[in-house]
C-alpha cells in the first residue's frame, strides 16, 4: 500500500503541470483570439407601437458577423449585420430590405461625425446639407417600418473606419465574415427592451400678473406664450431638435426675461397678465398642451385674449408664418395679424397666413394653437414652415442639429413677438415705438439666446424618456422661477395610441476573430505540443518503460471460482 501510493506522487504531480500548461495555453489563446478590436457607442433606433401596431427596431442584442455594402452577390445575411456609412448609404438597397422583410442579422448606420453633439461649429456645412435630404428620407423609413432585428446608430471615428476598411477588403475578395472564414463580429450584449410603464409627461407654467388699476374689480386679461419642448427622432438618445423646437424654447425663455424686466416696475408694468407655458407631449397630438388647459378653471381659460405658439423659429430667412384655425376675416386674427404685420415690416421681414380649419372628430392635432381652438380660445402658431408635418415627422430628427440653426433668426423672431405683444398690452399698435431697441436696456442678449441653444443641442428630449425630475426639467423650472412668479409643474401620464419600449443606447463590441480553419489547426499544433510535452516529461521523470506501459492495453484478470 505504502509503495503504491509512493508511486503515485510523480504522476499526480505530472497530471498537475499537465493541466496547469494547458490551461495557461488556453487562455493565451483566448486572449489572442478574443481581444476587442474596437469598442463604440452606439445608439438604437426607436421602437414603439402606435395604436397596437409594432414600429421601428424590435430587438436590441446583437452577436453576429460583419459585412459591409460590398457582400457577394447571394450571399446569406440572415446572420450578418451591414455597416452602412451615410456617405455610401443607397436608400433604395434599404427599402428594399425592410420592404419586402429579407432575413438580415442587423443593420449599423454610421453618421459622420459633424452631426454629434461635440461638433457644434460651422464646419462642413455644405457636406451636411447634401446628405440631409437622404437622411429625412432614411428616417421616415426606419420610424415607419416593423423591422424584426436590430437597428443601431454610430458616429464614424479613426477605429470604426478601419475595422470597415479591413471588412470592405475582405469583402471584395469574396471572402465576407462567417463562421468558417472568421471576420469581425459584432457583439451588444443587453437585454431585450421593455415597455416603458406610464410614461410622464410635465408642463411648466410661469406667470407675471398685470398692474390693476385702483379699485379695478374685473379680471385683467391674458396673454399665453408657448412652446413645446419635447422631441421625437430616429434615435431617441440622439433626437435634440435644435430647432424643432429648441427655438421655440429659447424664444420663450428671452421674452419671459424681457418681460420680467418690464414687469418688475409698476410704472411699465402692462395691464395683461402673461402666461407662460412650457408643455410637453408635443409630436404625440400635443398632449400635454391638451392636458394643460384642461387643467385651468373656467375663468383664467376665458381671460385669455389670445395664445401664441412658437414652433421652428430657427432656420428661416426672411418670412415667418402665422398658422390660424379661425378664418382671417376673424377680428382677432385680423388684429393679431396686423399687430405682428407691422412690426415685421419695420423689421425688414415678411409675415404670412395660413388658414386652416381643424376637424374636431380628426385626433390628429397638426399645430399647438389648435388645441386652445378646440376649447374655443383664439390662438395662433408662429412658424418657419408654411405647411404642418405629418405626424412624427419635423419633431427633433438626426439633422436637427445645432449646425442647422441661426442664432439670428431667433433673435429677430424674439424681437418679432416681444415688439407685437409689446404694442398690443400697452396700446402702441400702428406706432413705430421700439421698446426692445438694440442700444437699450431692454434689447435681446445673443449671449442668453446662444447658450441656452447650446444647452438644447445637446439635450435628448423625447418625452417617455425624461422622468418628473430629469435636469433638465429642473433647469427649465429654475429659468421660468427666476423671470415669473407663481410658477407651477404639472405632471401627467402620456395618453393616447403610443406604447414605447426601452433600451436606447448600448456598447458596441466589435471583435476580430480566426476562422474555424485557423482554430482547428491552433488545436492540432497544440495538441501535438501537449503530447511530446507529456511524453518528455514522462520519460526523464519515469523512464521509457513507464511511457509504454501508459499505451498498453493491460490485461484482463480472470475471476477465481471457488
Amino acid at each position: 500500500m505504502a509503495a503504491s501510493k509512493k508511486s503515485g506522487g510523480p504522476r499526480d504531480m505530472l497530471e498537475s503541470m499537465y493541466s496547469v500548461i494547458a490551461l495557461v495555453f488556453i487562455l493565451v489563446a483566448c486572449v489572442e483570439l478574443c481581444d476587442a478590436a474596437a469598442v463604440v457607442d452606439v445608439y438604437r433606433l426607436i421602437q414603439y407601437d402606435m395604436s397596437g401596431s409594432p414600429f421601428g427596431s424590435r430587438l436590441a442584442s446583437l452577436n453576429h458577423h460583419a459585412a459591409s455594402l460590398h457582400f457577394p452577390p447571394g450571399a446569406d445575411l440572415s446572420r450578418t449585420v451591414l455597416i452602412i456609412p451615410l456617405r455610401e448609404l443607397n436608400i433604395t438597397f434599404v427599402r428594399e430590405y425592410i420592404n419586402q422583410k429579407k432575413p438580415l442579422g442587423g443593420l449599423l448606420f454610421l453618421l459622420p461625425e459633424v452631426f454629434s453633439f461635440e461638433n457644434g461649429g460651422n464646419k462642413q456645412i455644405h457636406e451636411k446639407e447634401k446628405m440631409k435630404n437622404v437622411l429625412a428620407e432614411l428616417e421616415q423609413l426606419l420610424i415607419h417600418a416593423n423591422i424584426p432585428y436590430p437597428v443601431y446608430f454610430a458616429f464614424e471615428n479613426d477605429e470604426i473606419e478601419t475595422v470597415l476598411a479591413d471588412i470592405k477588403k475582405n469583402d471584395a475578395i469574396g471572402q465576407p465574415a462567417t463562421a468558417t472564414t472568421g471576420g469581425y463580429k459584432l457583439v451588444i450584449p443587453t437585454p431585450e427592451p421593455k415597455k416603458v410603464a406610464s410614461p410622464t409627461i410635465t408642463n411648466i407654467q410661469g406667470w407675471l400678473a398685470g398692474l390693476k388699476a385702483d379699485g379695478e374689480a374685473n379680471q385683467l386679461p391674458t396673454i399665453a406664450i408657448v412652446a413645446s419642448y419635447d422631441t421625437f427622432g430616429v434615435a431617441p438618445a440622439l433626437s435634440v431638435g435644435s430647432d424643432s423646437n429648441g427655438s421655440g424654447i429659447v424664444a420663450l425663455l428671452e421674452i419671459a426675461r424681457l418681460f420680467s424686466l418690464l414687469y418688475s416696475n409698476p410704472k411699465t408694468r402692462g395691464r395683461y397678465n402673461l402666461l407662460f407655458g412650457l408643455t410637453s407631449g408635443g409630436p404625440y397630438n400635443y398632449n400635454g398642451t391638451q392636458k394643460w388647459l384642461r387643467s385651468f378653471d373656467q375663468r383664467l381659460r376665458e381671460s385669455i385674449d389670445y395664445a401664441i405658439c412658437l414652433n421652428s423659429i430657427g432656420s428661416w430667412d426672411n418670412e415667418l408664418w402665422i398658422h390660424v384655425s379661425k378664418p382671417p376675416e376673424n377680428a382677432y386674427i385680423k388684429q393679431i395679424f396686423e399687430g405682428f404685420s407691422n412690426v415685421a415690416e419695420e423689421l425688414d421681414l415678411k409675415v404670412g397666413l395660413k388658414h386652416k380649419k381643424i376637424n374636431i372628430s380628426n385626433p390628429r392635432v397638426a399645430w399647438e394653437h389648435e388645441q386652445f381652438s378646440r376649447l374655443r380660445v383664439t390662438a395662433a402658431t408662429l412658424s418657419e414652415l408654411s405647411v404642418a408635418p405629418d405626424i412624427l415627422e419635423g419633431t427633433g430628427g438626426l439633422f436637427d442639429s445645432r449646425q442647422f440653426v441661426n442664432e439670428t433668426a431667433i433673435i429677430r423672431g424674439v424681437k418679432l413677438v416681444a415688439e407685437s405683444l409689446a404694442r398690443h398690452i400697452y396700446g402702441h399698435q400702428g406706432k413705430n415705438v421700439q421698446i426692445f431697441a438694440d442700444d437699450s436696456s431692454l434689447a435681446v442678449n445673443p449671449a442668453y439666446v446662444r447658450s441656452w441653444l447650446d444647452l438644447l443641442s445637446q439635450t435628448p428630449r423625447v418625452a417617455p424618456f425624461l422622468s418628473k425630475n430629469d435636469p433638465f426639467v429642473m433647469a427649465l423650472k429654475k429659468e421660468l422661477v427666476d423671470h415669473t412668479d407663481e410658477v407651477n409643474v404639472q405632471h401627467e401620464n402620456l395618453e393616447g395610441m403610443f406604447t414605447f419600449y426601452d433600451s436606447t443606447s448600448a456598447r458596441l463590441n466589435i471583435y476580430q476573430v480566426a476562422s474555424v480553419t485557423f482554430d482547428l489547426l491552433l488545436l492540432l499544433v497544440l495538441g501535438s505540443y501537449l503530447i511530446v510535452l507529456f511524453s518528455f516529461l514522462v520519460i526523464t521523470t519515469r523512464g521509457l518503460d513507464d511511457l509504454i506501459s501508459l499505451f498498453r492495453r493491460p490485461p484482463s484478470r480472470k475471476v477465481k471460482t471457488a
